[in-house]
């Protein structure tokens, strides 16, 4: 299993998840959608520390992979 692939995949849904929030609360002005705005500011956080988490992941990836460099040179 390769964690940066994984990482890259997480960076994506959680940008997706972010995107789609974002569209819902664009629509909190029009009467003919009901938008719940505390669920969409939770989405949007989620979405938020899911893309930091993601992106941390990838860092370790790369410092493992730079240690085991190191080791073997």
């Amino acid at each position: 299993m390769n964690p940066i692939a994984t990482a890259q995949y997480g960076l994506f849904a959680a940008s997706q998840r972010f995107e789609a929030s974002a569209q819902r609360t664009v629509r909190m002005g029009d009467p003919a959608f009901s938008v719940d705005y505390a669920h969409e500011v939770v989405e949007q956080i989620t979405a938020k520390h899911e893309f930091s988490a993601n992106l941390a992941v990838i860092g370790t990836a790369g410092e493992m992979t730079d240690s085991l460099l190191d080791i073997l040179a």
